[in-house]
């Protein structure tokens, strides 16, 4: 009996924090943040967007293109040219006048409107000059692009959060499960001893009864913990994108009692938090939009300018080129007052984001309050925990000598033992529940630092 007490107590000493830092935790989140699926999708978007806006830039520079035509015609309109009536009669007063026939009759010309074949082949350079839509497009565009990027930082942080939580879950099981194998031990001798003392007349047969029963349910809450352990290790490795069965490092650490007061944990979220930089990023960019709309009055400007050669005939040379320069004025003077429209709708959806900002700010306090307090009162726990089973596992020490000296019942055995295995269980769940409220705090407050856990 001696020997099974030890091995609990060691194993409980086990399960007190230590006094080393969790590297492990830190370079599993370095982990999930290079391999976790839903991260590389985040990603994949900022980077779409970025290319988005590298497009709107390039509506800046000039457009050339290569234009090439060849066309056979047949048919269509004729164009009649009176030559014949115009000129027959200035050479018959020629011909009279002279004594000759030096000027024949004409007959008029006809000819179609389309040359039978006809080629053009030339380079369009379109140069923007003034134009405010590709202005406010590439602020926008890059607006978007930031909000993005944002969208991929707000995922870290949750990844990382989300990891942390499925480390000190599976943690917790784990734990818990050894707290379950170590009772299986104690059980099991218990039935041994009931045995032995009824042997020796002792004690009657409802106490080996009674023991084999406690032994029969311990065995169920040990299947019930191996199950758990089980499916949380197999979440903690879905977000890293390892293999669902992969060991996994468990190191504990020392709670310590949040340092910081409400109000700081409080203005760090409100500077921080990536919600609230990611709407005033929202707010920047219905500002371009209202602007983009307001710019539809100015005149856009282009400057056009085409170089080629035109002929019957497929000919390069200097009699078929040309050139042509245009600056082209668009101006749309009225369009239904749509325009005036959008202008509005731009602003009201502008005081719409103004009116999110605020209550998302008040969420966000209140998001920090919880956490905060929550943190308080999960360090208040695992302290009143540890107190509990060190009291419980004094009891139990007690009252396993008795029982085992015949001066003690087993139902008081048995009392002993299951406060003492709650108690080892409590102390498990609250001081791993009190790292998640940890990590749920800095969550809140906006102070996870994605770039610490870079490789």
């Amino acid at each position: 009996m001696k020997k099974h007490l030890i091995l609990i107590f060691c194993l409980s000493a086990f399960f007190l924090p230590s006094f080393t830092q969790n590297l492990v935790l830190e370079a599993y989140i370095a982990e999930g943040l290079q391999s976790n699926q839903g991260l590389k999708q985040q990603q994949l978007e900022y980077s779409h967007d970025l290319m988005a806006l590298r497009e709107a830039k390039g509506l800046f520079f000039p457009e050339v293109s290569l234009n090439a035509r060849y066309t056979v015609a047949a048919g269509g309109r004729v164009i009649e040219f009176p030559v014949g009536d115009l000129l027959n009669p200035v050479y018959s007063t020629l011909n009279m006048l002279t004594a000759s026939q030096n000027f024949p009759q004409i007959e008029n010309e006809a000819f179609s409107f389309y040359r039978p074949t006809e080629h053009e082949t030339k380079l369009s350079l379109v140069q923007p000059i003034i134009s405010t839509d590709l202005i406010y497009n590439v602020k926008i565009k890059k607006d978007m692009a930031e909000i993005s990027r944002i969208d991929v930082e707000r995922y870290k942080r949750e990844l990382v959060l989300e990891i942390t939580r499925a480390y000190y879950n599976c943690q917790k099981a784990w734990y818990l499960m050894h707290v379950t194998d170590t009772t299986r031990t104690l059980v099991d001798e218990n039935v041994r001893v009931s045995e032995s003392l009824f042997a020796n007349d002792k004690v009657t047969k409802d106490v080996v009864y009674r023991s084999q029963a406690d032994q029969a349910l311990v065995e169920a809450e040990y299947a019930k913990a191996k199950n758990l352990a089980e499916t949380s290790r197999a979440y903690f490795n879905f977000l890293l994108n390892r293999e669902l069965t992969t060991e996994v490092i468990l190191v504990t650490e020392t709670p310590q009692p949040p340092l910081l007061s409400l109000d700081e944990a409080q203005e760090t979220a409100v500077q921080q938090r990536p919600e609230l930089l990611q709407m005033k990023q929202y707010q920047q960019m219905n500002q371009q939009v209202t602007k983009l709309y307001r710019g539809k009055n100015v005149p856009a400007l282009y400057g056009i300018v085409d170089y080629g050669f035109q002929g019957e005939e497929y000919s390069f040379t200097g009699d078929d080129d040309f050139v042509l320069a245009s600056v082209v004025l668009k101006w749309d003077l009225f369009k239904g007052m749509t325009n005036h429209a959008k202008v509005q709708q731009s602003v009201i959806e502008g005081k719409k984001i103004e009116e999110a900002m605020n209550q998302a700010e008040a969420q966000i306090r209140l998001d920090v309050i919880n956490s905060y307090y929550g943190a308080l009162a999960g360090y208040e726990s695992f302290l009143a925990a540890r107190k509990q089973q060190k009291a419980a596992a004094a009891a139990y020490h007690l009252i396993s000598r008795k029982f085992a000296a015949g001066q003690s019942p087993l139902l008081e055995l048995i009392d002993a033992r299951t406060s003492y295995t709650q108690a080892s269980s409590s102390v498990i769940i609250a001081e791993n529940d009190y790292f998640i409220r940890m990590a749920e705090l800095e969550h809140a407050r906006g102070s996870i630092d994605n770039n610490a856990f870079k490789n």
